[in-house]
């Protein structure tokens, strides 16, 4: 199913999108499918995997170890590339990967992308690749059949936001907040204002998700009763691999449990005021 199919799917049932993200590695290629499956098993609607690099400006404290650990584990591209493949012929959702653009300019771009293609990679996230230096990756992407996913933040004007519909394909990534990624308290008037104003541009062409903090149940409440038609979740699920590096079963056993949760919460509500 594609993440077009996904949202499509979700809207008739009157759901948002619950989507995971978990940095590809982490701590060892031998633990990522068990966790992917973990979060299908928890009702996780889409998958958002990190490639790890050693330089992930856009994250937090919690996904940089997460991609030290991963590093450190020897994993490469072409490793996730294969986890991806092999999680496809057992589960029937999207797979996104978030990467640098330093790592596809190293492969090449067509080659990066057409790996991508073979390994049933559905969509790519790529924070550090704004949308005028993106032309030769957009087209090569939409070629190999893979969404570009573009980010907009809370300073995105308007004007800025329609020149990026014109390059996203699958969703719309909104940054719920200033700073990097990781866990917070709550979501923010500032996050919900953005989604609302955002929202009636956004729904005539792409869906839109948020992420950054969204981290509980009110979180993926909040953010879907404003007019979100996806939360991402990110630095809760890593910092349950990254406490319980010793104890692979609980592990495992959390992911799924948080994941439960959380999609509880996706249910449409009224658009709160």
């Amino acid at each position: 199913m594609t993440i077009d199919e996904t949202f499509r799917e979700l809207k008739k049932r009157k759901e948002g999108a619950l989507i995971a993200f978990i940095t590809g590695g982490d701590p060892t290629p031998k633990y990522t499918p068990k966790l992917i499956e973990a979060l299908i098993d928890g009702g996780v609607d889409m998958l958002e995997i990190g490639v790890p690099f050693s330089d992930p400006i856009a994250d937090g404290p919690t996904i940089q170890a997460a991609n030290y650990r991963s590093l450190n584990a020897n994993t490469t591209p072409h490793i996730i590339f294969d986890i991806v493949r092999e999680s496809k012929k057992r589960i029937d959702v999207p797979i996104a990967l978030l990467t640098y653009y330093n790592i596809l300019f190293k492969m090449g771009v067509k080659n990066f992308l057409e790996g991508a293609s073979r390994h049933c990679v559905d969509g790519l996230i790529i924070p550090d690749l704004p949308i005028e230096e993106a032309e030769e990756y957009r087209e090569t992407a939409e070629i190999n059949g893979i969404d570009t996913i573009f980010l907009a933040t809370p300073s995105t004007s308007i004007d800025r936001l329609k020149d990026i519909l014109g390059f996203v394909s699958g969703f719309i990534y909104l940054v719920s907040v200033f700073g990097v990624t990781g866990a917070r308290d709550r979501v923010s008037q500032l996050t919900k204002r953005t989604i609302r104003r955002f929202h009636s541009y956004t729904v005539k062409s792409v869906p839109l998700a948020v992420g950054f903090g969204i981290s509980k149940p009110d979180h993926v409440s909040s953010v879907i009763g404003c007019g979100a038609e996806g939360a991402i979740t990110g630095s809760a699920f890593v910092k349950i691999i990254e406490d319980n590096l010793d104890k692979p079963n609980r592990m495992v056993e959390e992911i799924r449990a948080l994941a439960k949760k959380l999609k509880t919460a996706t249910l449409w509500k009224v658009v709160e005021a």
